[in-house]
């Protein structure tokens, strides 16, 4: 099997702090998190990882699934780790908890789900990201991103994220669709032990309270929490609030501060 091409950030924090790896949103990049890792950083050794075609890492030539993308940040990093991922993000963070449940210590599932929208919903927008690029989801990605308001309040980060949409690799963002498309691990959550936080956003249509409950009710050691001012992308829209429920979930499985 060959695992699809992911890219790292170099990591920030402490040398012999706990490793925290976070993980994209689709249409996203590590620039997701910049303003939310100074937070977690004072604490933990933070790395960034990037989607095939994002981010500047290499596009994808070949199909993958979900599980797969988990195989390539499981290679990509080294030892135990706890993880953070949004959306997409979270999706590969369950398939990491049930494939390689050595290695996360536990996990943040921030607005994502078990599965997330309908199958043929992403092999039709995979289909019109072919014909005529990812620019065409400009203005419904920044309605379904970010909460009222965020856009006006956080204008840099919110306009960074939408050009990084724009300048994703086409065939690479499609393969994504097609990896969601086939995502469900709903029947599977009750093999996760490790401990799980899923975070929803007040204001998420896509991946509503419902969907974060069901995760955090499915696992053995779940439970959940959400972000009022904030949508699908909580760390733009709120990184305050998204940093302190993370540290407030990960400090004490970490053994407290560094």
């Amino acid at each position: 099997m060959t695992v699809p091409a992911i890219s790292l950030t170099e990591p920030v924090g402490p040398d012999d702090a706990p490793l925290l790896v976070l993980g994209p949103s689709l249409g996203t990049s590590t620039l997701l998190w910049s303003t939310t890792i100074p937070a977690l950083a004072e604490r933990y050794r933070v790395i960034g990882w990037n989607l095939p075609g994002h981010g500047g890492a290499p596009a994808a030539t070949a199909g993958f699934t979900v599980g797969e993308l988990a195989d390539a940040v499981a290679e990509a990093v080294d030892g135990p780790f706890l993880y953070a991922g949004v959306s997409l993000g979270g999706s590969v963070g369950l398939e990491l908890l049930l494939r390689h449940p050595e290695r996360v210590r536990a996990a943040a599932i921030i607005c994502s789900g078990a599965a997330i929208g309908e199958p043929d919903a992403w092999r039709e927008r995979a289909a019109q990201v072919r014909a005529q690029s990812t620019s065409t989801l400009i203005i419904g990605s920044a309605q379904r991103w970010f909460a009222p308001g965020s856009i006006e309040r956080n204008p840099d980060i919110t306009g960074r994220l939408l050009h990084a949409l724009q300048d994703a690799d086409d065939e690479s963002y499609a393969l994504c669709c097609e990896a969601l498309a086939t995502f469900d691990v709903r029947d599977r959550l009750g093999e996760i032990s490790a401990p799980v936080l899923a975070v929803w956003g007040d204001h998420d249509g896509v991946t509503p309270e419902a969907s974060a409950r069901e995760i955090a009710d499915g696992v053995r050691d779940g439970r959940a929490t959400g972000i009022h001012e904030a949508s699908h992308l909580a760390p733009a829209d709120d990184h305050i609030a998204t940093a302190a429920a993370l540290r407030d979930f990960f400090d004490p499985i970490a053994g407290g501060s560094v």
